[in-house]
């Protein structure tokens, strides 16, 4: 009998990604704090959205192995994605126990969510609940229960494929957007560093080793400087003007901002948060959130207004200047409206009484 043996398959290096500095960014961030509530990965197909999120789980810290990397089917349905009743349990001896969902399996790793915006919006708000909080609680079916959940949510989605509601996209902590590479330099060099990786991978793997370990450890250090890390008051305001300037609704995009900020000044080994900070993740927090142009201020939008509507729709005026002489034409073919009359109505009277 044929045995079938399990392989794990080679993972592209993070430190081999090539034109994807942003990106890069973002996920290191959400990997020193979770608590900024995810990545939301969007653009087109073969972006490498899914190769980015697989290779930063290898540089996440396990406890005695790798760090998880779960995928979150688009057929979930929320008790697979929280957990429900062990039925075993109870058929078996009558107590009433949890059976762990997604969640619980994606700790201290990766939870990654292809497609988001196709997910149900109940699902992708329970999702975003957990990943902020770090704290999955279970209540249905007579289970009363919570256990840690704290995970690193990159959900990624192309666009041609339909939007996430506002009220969801908010949730999400950074965001990314990531275009075709134009440039053809950078085109070839990841042509090539992909073609090494699908003719040996362990090579390509061997190359960044020293890089891979580097980065893992500075990950680790940032993790644990985090705490230490405070927001002096300058910070504080710079946030909250970058906020305002952007009119976003609510706190949220100033509190993200501040958690990426302290995570950068911890990655990158400072002992305090600075504006500069703020500035440097200004556009991950706000990009998908920012209601109107940057320096607009709020409530003076830059929308057109419709013209007062006079009973008929009006044609855009031609930039051509007109004849000397002739009228504008206006509506080519376009009759005026004309008068109708409208005919008495006469009464029939009461109707006639019925026969007895």
């Amino acid at each position: 009998m044929t045995v079938v043996q399990a392989a794990a398959p080679a993972v592209f290096p993070f430190t081999a990604l090539v034109g994807q500095s942003e990106l890069q960014r973002a996920l290191l961030l959400t990997a020193v704090d979770p608590g900024i509530g995810g990545v939301l990965i969007s653009g087109p197909r073969g972006t490498a959205k899914s190769t980015a999120a697989r290779a930063l789980a290898e540089l996440l810290p396990g406890a005695t192995e790798a760090a998880p990397f779960v995928s979150l089917p688009l057929t979930a349905s929320l008790e697979q994605l929280v957990g429900s009743l062990n039925v075993e349990d109870v058929l078996r001896d009558g107590k009433v126990r949890l059976s762990p969902g997604l969640v619980a399996r994606a700790h201290s790793g990766v939870l990654y969510v292809d497609e988001v915006n196709l997910l149900p919006d109940a699902l992708v708000d329970a999702l975003l609940d957990v990943a902020a909080s770090g704290v999955n609680i279970v209540e249905r079916d007579g289970i009363s229960q919570q256990h840690a959940a704290r995970f690193v949510l990159v959900g990624t989605m192309n666009p041609e494929e339909g939007e996430l509601r506002p009220q969801l996209l908010d949730r999400f902590g950074l965001a990314v957007t990531l275009e075709n590479p134009r440039d053809p330099v950078q085109r070839q060099a990841i042509l090539r560093a992909r073609l090494q990786f699908d003719e040996d991978a362990q090579a390509l793997i061997g190359a960044h080793a020293p890089q891979l370990v580097q980065l893992a450890e500075q990950l680790t250090r940032a993790r644990a400087a985090l705490a230490g890390l405070t927001w002096p008051d300058a910070v504080l305001a710079h946030a909250a003007q970058k906020a305002l300037d952007a009119g976003v609704d609510g706190v949220r995009a100033d509190l993200v901002m501040l958690r990426a900020a302290r995570a950068l000044a911890a990655l990158e080994g400072r002992s305090a948060v600075t504006t500069a900070d703020v500035d440097a993740v200004a556009d991950l927090a706000l990009a998908h959130r920012r209601m109107e142009p940057a320096g607009t201020p709020p409530g003076a939008s830059q929308r057109p207004q419709p013209a007062p509507s006079n009973g008929h729709q009006h044609q855009p005026a031609s930039d051509a200047p007109a004849e000397p002489g002739r009228e504008p034409e206006g509506d080519w073919g376009a009759l005026p409206p004309q008068p109708v009359a409208t005919t008495r109505v006469v009464s029939t009277g009461a109707w006639p009484a019925k026969k007895a």
